[in-house]
């Protein structure tokens, strides 16, 4: 399930806590650092008989709870501020920033009973506004403004879900950047939400019923005081909220008390005839499907694929052939329909068959089925009709990432999103049935593409495995290994890194920066043999793709060590700290953002024991011994470290701050 993978989480309160700032031009003045005192306890796990030193466990305690955890951040953010203000660039790319981002943006449409909702921003807010058009050439009208919710800006809208009338958005609300989310109904004729209030969702879609008399969500139970932050989620569990009905009258749909650990994720077919049951553990794309024939008698879900083999990931419906995408006998993907009432595997029915990109999504869209492929990380679209015969092939603008391609099964109607390193988001609107995709609405960024090269390297790592990587700078750059170069990477959780648009990247590459993204196993570019060659005893190969990244960066003149900075969040951040302590020579700058820092302990809070599908589990004798290898805490020598800055959240209730706590504590320490 990627909506459990770990992710960094753009937080108000952010806490920055710099380590390890030493300069890498001996003739500059640096900025002295002195880092406030950090007290030890005398705390030792044994693991299969390993003795295992946390002498920073205290730093693990709730910060919103802990008065000396408070503190300590308090302190460190103090040096960090101070730090950071002594810049002398800063203002003027604080300045440049401001303008870039200064710009009009869109997102994609969702079309509901005949109505376009879609998010705007005119550059100004810092949060997108909620639009309808009540026809294709109507005037917009503005629905919801989340930032008029909080004067601090905290509480967001996470994602909103129109009803297939077009009457009612269920709205997913979220505070302080937490997995927790609250529903709300907004009545768009009205203009105003209801008094629907629905609490306690996490991990979870909305599904509206056909009719839009209500909608289907996934929730925990509320956990007890003081324990919503850190405790483990356990029962999740499916219910029916109906339009009008107080959270206490909402209807149980699917839950499974035998089995506390697994996740559910129901989707209602457009017709109506159909709820089915995604059922997932932990983090890998491999799921049992249950399913509820909404005309039947007795519509409770029954199992349809009982065990966790392989990805299905529900498409569609054709009458009752029930269409999904799985890479069960198709490493890579393909597009397989079951009948509801004859669902042995014996009777499937290939619709499209496994090509040589990766299957990476699909629609059913006008009576034809959209398929996006990832080749070499670089998006490519197919039409297909729905007996599997293929049509065409989307005429894309080049290197970049498409997405969308949302729809009714009627309508041949259909909106996506193209973007690369060097063109902002444009939104096209395009017809299934034939002809070229035409722009609905084009961001206008101040800079030109024209002064920016896109291109895809490949490189060898330790092994010999060909990885690639996208390499982006301005035109004019003299490649003479002086540049300064920023590599982001993450190499986890079967998630691809593909082309796109950011303007902190774009800053960073007019002011003369390379801006290089790594392509790393683990990730989804190359299917799941890619994803898996990544994971568990095979993690050391994350590290070695992402250290031979930053070689070949050097070795081909596009920077040098010291000007080599590395970038990555949650799963990302664990990289980062990973590569640092093996490599610190081949780096100037390290930024580990909420990184997976503890690796003999992230199991034990909230979502972290859904990440053993990936990490392997701590209690696994062999599977400690590779993580303990790693594990950016435990793996910190005094030495002489590259400047790292630790970037957190006392919100995120993930990956638990309490990792880049102790990280930052223990790099302070062994700084020499």
């Amino acid at each position: 399930m990627r909506t459990i993978a770990p992710r960094m989480l753009a937080l108000a309160s952010v806490a920055g806590l710099a380590a390890g700032c030493a300069d890498t031009d001996p003739a500059a003045d640096p900025l002295p650092v002195e880092y406030p005192e950090t007290a030890t306890v005398e705390q030792v796990d044994m693991y299969h008989g390993t003795p295992v030193a946390d002498p920073y466990r205290w730093l693990e305690e709730d910060v919103r709870e802990s008065d000396r955890v408070a503190r300590w951040v308090a302190a460190q953010n103090e040096v960090t501020s101070a730090y950071l203000a002594g810049i002398p660039e800063r203002s003027a790319i604080n300045r440049r920033l401001t303008a870039l981002w200064d710009f009009e943006k869109y997102s994609i449409p969702v079309k509901r009973g005949g109505r376009y909702f879609y998010e705007y921003n005119d550059g100004l807010a810092n949060q997108d506004q909620i639009f309808v058009q009540r026809s294709a050439d109507a005037e917009p009208e503005l629905l919801i403004d989340p930032n008029l919710w909080a004067e601090d800006g905290t509480v967001a809208l996470s994602a909103y879900y129109p009803s297939p009338d077009g009457k009612y958005l269920a709205c997913l609300i979220q505070r302080s950047g937490s997995d927790w989310r609250q529903a709300r109904v907004f009545d768009v004729d009205a203009g105003e939400f209801l008094d629907d209030d629905i609490q306690w969702l996490k991990f979870t879609d909305v599904t509206w019923a056909a009719d839009s008399s209500g909608f289907y969500y996934s929730r925990y139970p509320e956990p007890a005081d003081g324990e919503a932050f850190q405790s483990l989620n356990k029962n999740h569990a499916i219910y029916f909220h109906a339009i009008g009905a107080a959270q206490d009258q909402d209807q149980p749909v699917y839950a499974r008390s035998d089995e506390p650990e697994w996740g559910f994720d129901a989707t209602a077919t457009e017709d109506g005839r159909f709820l089915v049951v995604t059922v997932w553990k932990g983090t890998d794309s491999r799921y049992r499907i249950a399913l509820a024939d909404l005309e039947a008698d007795d519509p409770a879900p029954r199992m349809l694929i009982d065990n966790f083999d392989f990805e299905y990931t529900f498409i569609g419906n054709v009458g009752r052939d029930l269409l999904f995408r799985t890479n069960n006998a198709a490493p890579l993907g393909r597009i397989i329909a079951i009948d509801a009432d004859r669902p042995a595997a014996d009777n499937w029915r290939e619709v499209v068959a496994e090509s040589d990109a990766v299957l990476d999504g699909a629609s059913i869209v006008g009576g034809r089925v959209i398929a996006q492929y990832l080749r070499d990380a670089r998006s490519e679209v197919r039409i297909f009709g729905l007996d599997g015969s293929e049509e065409r092939m989307v005429d894309l603008p080049g290197i970049g990432s498409a997405g969308g391609f949302d729809g009714s099964a009627e309508d041949p109607e259909t909106f996506f999103s193209f973007s690369s390193f060097n063109r902002p988001p444009t939104i096209y609107r395009m017809s299934v049935n034939g002809g070229a995709p035409e722009v609905f609405r084009t961001a206008k960024v101040d800079f030109d593409p024209a002064d920016y090269v896109v291109k895809q390297v490949f490189f060898e790592s330790r092994d010999g495995t060909r990885v690639p990587m996208f390499i982006s700078h301005r035109k004019d750059l003299l490649l003479d290994g002086r540049r300064p170069a920023l590599l982001y990477g993450y190499g986890g959780f079967d998630i691809s890194l593909r082309p796109g648009f950011s303007i902190t990247r774009l800053s960073w590459m007019e002011m003369g920066g390379v801006y290089a993204v790594a392509n790393l196993r683990g990730g989804g570019e190359y299917g799941e043999a890619w994803h898996k060659a990544g994971t568990r005893l095979q993690k050391q190969n994350v590290f070695d793709d992402f250290i031979a990244a930053g070689e070949y960066l050097v070795a081909n003149d596009y920077t040098s060590p010291d000007k080599l900075a590395i970038l990555g969040g949650s799963n990302g951040g664990l990289l980062v700290g990973a590569v640092t302590n093996q490599r610190p020579d081949l780096f100037g700058a390290a930024l580990p953002a909420v990184g997976v820092m503890d690796m003999v302990r992230f199991n034990r809070f909230t979502a972290g024991r859904f990440w053993v599908d990936d990490y392997g589990s701590p209690d696994n004798p062999e599977e400690f011994r590779a993580l303990y290898a790693y594990s950016p805490y435990h793996n910190i020598q005094p030495r002489d470290y590259p400047a790292v800055m630790v970037s957190t959240a006392d919100t995120d209730d993930r990956v638990v701050p309490g990792h880049s706590f102790k990280y930052a504590a223990a790099l302070q320490a062994a700084q020499t």
